[in-house]
């Protein structure tokens, strides 16, 4: 079958191969054909080693398809049901899942290690599945419940933005802050994640919503996505000026991932206020507070994972919301390309050119 496959940490481009397969198929094991996967900038971390991930490796993490076959014990799915691929599954029986923080479970962490795809051809050898999913291939084989069922009138490419990004995004504001009705938010970095932060934002009933980003296509956009206004990142002092009285925003939204811009967002936060983390960023990219800020502005600072809440109930949340026309999913896709063209979409999300592209496998 064919994949894209990043040889080594740090190269810019992927090889689109033809002598791929997927591995690993068995007891528990789910074998998926996936039909359509997003390109997140969780990927491009990946691919340039901000984020851990053995190489070579099949990049990819929001995809959705049809079941082609399972493995023994499996009962959740059968073969011919659409699904979502959730690259970050709970056990349902450790601690975290235990005391309600299924977002928290490491199993899917666990088997991360574990390479699910092997090359066929000259030199073979094994290939890991970024996130333990790799869904640029045509084919994969996952753990059971990295198969979560989608009804059958939410198309794939939806279906596979809901795996990360949108589920990430809404999930910030729901679960993680739990935005207010009538308060202000201010979303810092808009690409797909922060779109879907700022619908999520606008969902909970939020006042102003202020998109913060240095491309003028995703200020753009975000416009068209329920900000009620947007700047560039030297435009947010007078943004927090002019709707906050220079107080600051109840709610700031960093989803960059990076230190130098959430130490921006913990600046534009109000006393009392929360700054929601929601970028991915490196293992030594260190953000620092003194302890008498910390102590004397009682500003909440809060992380949030994939959402920060179960992630099945994060799933059916978005589907609910974007068939009541609550929430605006197609018009992300700004791009859609075939895997060939793999290199091109890389390039699209580098520059801040692309919300989300959407490859057709």
């Amino acid at each position: 079958m064919r994949a894209a496959v990043l040889g080594e940490t740090g190269q810019d481009r992927l090889d689109v191969l033809d002598d791929v397969e997927p591995a690993g198929f068995g007891p528990g094991k789910v074998r998926v054909r996936i039909r359509a996967t997003g390109l997140c900038h969780s990927d491009l971390s990946a691919m340039s080693g901000v984020l851990p991930q053995p190489a070579p490796f099949v990049p990819g993490h929001e995809g959705a398809g049809e079941v082609l076959e399972v493995g023994e014990g499996v009962t959740r799915v059968a073969p011919g049901d659409r699904v979502v691929v959730c690259w970050l599954p709970a056990c349902g029986d450790c601690p975290a899942c235990r005391r309600g923080q299924r977002h928290l479970c490491l199993a899917g962490f666990m088997n991360a290690g574990t390479p699910n795809f092997r090359r066929t051809g000259a030199g073979g050898g094994e290939v890991f599945g970024f996130a333990g999913t790799g869904t640029f291939a045509e084919e994969v084989v996952l753990d059971a419940p990295c198969a979560v069922p989608v009804p059958d009138d939410v198309p794939f490419e939806i279906a596979a933005l809901i795996g990360c990004g949108v589920t990430t995004g809404l999930g910030a504001a729901f679960n993680t802050a739990r935005v207010e009705a009538g308060s202000s938010v201010a979303v810092v970095g808009c690409g797909g994640v922060g779109i879907s932060v700022l619908q999520g934002a606008r969902a909970c009933g939020a006042a102003q919503i202020v998109a913060v980003d240095p491309v003028a296509g995703r200020r753009e956009a975000a416009l068209r996505f329920g900000a009620t206004e947007a700047v560039a990142p030297d435009g947010l002092a007078a943004a927090k000026r002019r709707v906050t009285g220079d107080e600051g925003f109840d709610h700031v939204f960093e989803v960059v991932g990076r230190s130098a811009t959430a130490r921006t967002a913990y600046d534009a936060t109000r006393r009392g206020g929360t700054l929601c983390v929601v970028g991915a960023g490196a293992a030594d990219d260190e953000l620092r507070f003194s302890m008498f800020e910390l102590f004397f502005d009682e500003k909440r600072i809060l992380p949030s994972l994939y959402g920060g809440g179960d992630v099945l109930r994060s799933y059916d949340r978005a589907v609910a919301l974007w068939r009541a026309g609550r929430i605006d999913l197609e018009g992300m896709i700004t791009h859609r390309v075939r895997l060939e063209e793999i290199n091109e979409a890389v390039d699209q999300m580098r520059t801040g050119e692309a919300l989300r592209t959407s490859i057709s496998l």
